[in-house]
């Protein structure tokens, strides 16, 4: 199997959980940020991630892809329940954070964008969403001024460092830890221990990287 994502990408994240997660194998392939062609040949839409299947079949959206492995692939990993509170924590963080992130990835040399064009690509499109990337970095301060207030408030609601519900590995965590894993850029923003302690593991047993040592 091939999976076709970008490394920023939360929903990417969230497909490559599933296969570190069950110590499945894949093959990641990281495409240009501003490759249509390979989207669109393969669903018709220029979004990742794609998994593509043994059979060659092509199946787009997250989730769909973390159910998928997970129902095909050993035995069943995740619960679908999603607490609704979690679920209004991680809403009300994703509708700003953004501002932070957008401005840090291309400084991140990541593989999406490995030419100019992929560069100026999503600086234009993302742009035309946050506003300008300088100013955005300039107003860093606010943003993680309220952001640690919503973390600590997040952290109640994380009950144990290897499982968000407590209990047993859900699709909670599938939402929950892109989302942390991406704020590990952000230079000065300081995780509450306990999503600390979550971040740190979930890396481990998802095998994938974060961005600590890179932050900005």
């Amino acid at each position: 199997m091939k999976l076709y994502v970008f490394d920023h990408c939360p929903y990417c994240v969230r497909a490559r959980m599933i296969f570190g997660l069950k110590k499945q194998d894949v093959e990641l392939v990281y495409i240009q940020n501003d490759d249509e062609t390979t989207p669109v040949g393969l669903i018709g839409k220029k979004a990742v991630p794609i998994l593509q299947k043994e059979d060659g079949s092509a199946m787009p959206e997250s989730l769909d892809i973390v159910r998928y492995v997970d129902d095909n692939y050993g035995e069943k990993l995740l619960s679908d329940v999603v607490r609704p509170e979690l679920e209004t924590a991680i809403k009300q963080i994703g509708s700003y954070y953004n501002h932070l992130l957008l401005p840090r990835f291309v400084q991140l040399g990541l593989p999406e964008y490995e030419t100019q064009g992929a560069l100026d690509y999503f600086i234009n499109k993302k742009t035309a969403f946050i506003g300008d990337f300088a100013e955005n970095l300039a107003q860093s301060a606010q943003y993680i001024a309220e952001l640690q207030q919503d973390l600590l408030t997040l952290e109640t609601l994380v009950l144990a460092e290897d499982k968000a519900n407590g209990q047993q590995l859900s699709i909670e965590d599938i939402m929950l830890f892109p989302m942390l894993r991406n704020l590990t850029c952000v230079k000065g923003l300081v995780l509450p221990q306990g999503l600390q302690n979550y971040v740190q593991t979930m890396a481990k047993l998802s095998n994938i990287e974060l961005y600590s040592d890179k932050a900005i």
